[in-house]
């Protein structure tokens, strides 16, 4: 099986001194690897596809027979690095609890252990009947975030 960890520190070797950085790495039990990478600006095609022949040539094909895709982290993917949150600060996402609560919020800090949201919420209010929309802005510890994802509002 293809040592993962070589494909990563061969990627992190050639990303250095760029905006890009490797996001994850998987290799399937055929030899299949999946290297994800993204950046704090946007990454294109072809850095991917330069990022994909510069690990292969570091390889030999005769010795290691394996297949390589390198893409860039999408819009509907989970964040995994505290460096994908510090790119959505002051955009919206969707986060989904460990408790299954759904919030769709603007991302206003974060921080390697929590991320701070601001959304609205409808709350009663003393000496008014119904419920007033608030704004709330609120901490939440990532060991109690399940997901997080940019959000798009198509309406």
């Amino acid at each position: 099986m293809i040592d993962v960890e070589k494909i990563v520190r061969i990627a992190e070797q050639k990303l250095s001194g760029s905006d890009m950085f490797v996001v994850e790495a998987k290799v399937q039990p055929d030899n299949d690897v999946e290297l994800l990478i993204d950046s704090d600006s946007s990454v294109s095609i072809d850095a991917c596809v330069e990022l994909s022949r510069a690990i292969e040539a570091e390889f030999d094909r005769d010795v290691e027979d394996f297949s390589l895709t390198v893409s860039s982290a999408g819009i509907g993917q989970p964040l995994k690095l505290h460096r994908q949150y510090l790119k959505l600060v002051g955009s919206p996402v969707e986060v989904t609890l460990d408790n299954s609560t759904r919030i769709i919020a603007r991302l206003t800090a974060a921080t390697p252990e929590s991320i701070t949201l601001s959304y609205e919420e409808k709350v009663a209010v003393e000496g008014k009947k119904r419920k007033e929309k608030v704004t709330v802005t609120r901490e939440y510890p990532l060991s109690e975030v399940r997901s997080t994802r940019e959000y798009l509002d198509f309406k």
